[in-house]
């Protein structure tokens, strides 16, 4: 039993990823698929679209639909500088007062 038990996961694991691997391949999702997509409850989904805070498309007003490109650029937006960015900046500014540049 155990064995059968071990293969069936297996199995599913196999099958999330072939199922990953053709959501991936999609350029429109649907608001399930975009939730598989970002990891984003579709709930909140809903609710982000609804502020206006989400890029979506509603064209027969009901159903919401996503461009994946879009969703990317969203996801990415707000970047958090790394240390060393902080600091060429900090280097930058400083070298730029010392010059006499204000």
């Amino acid at each position: 039993m155990k064995k059968r038990t071990i293969k069936n996961k297996n199995v599913e694991e196999r099958l999330s990823k072939l199922e990953s691997l053709l959501l991936s391949q999609k350029q429109i999702l649907n608001i399930e698929e975009l939730s598989i997509y970002t990891g984003i409850s579709v709930g909140y989904l809903y609710k982000l679209s609804s502020k206006g805070e989400l890029p979506v498309s509603q064209p027969n007003g009901k159903m919401l639909f996503a461009d994946r490109a879009l969703i990317d650029k969203w996801l990415l937006r707000n970047p958090k500088k790394t240390n060393e960015q902080i600091d060429a900046e900090a280097n930058t500014y400083v070298s730029l007062k010392k010059s006499g540049a204000k």
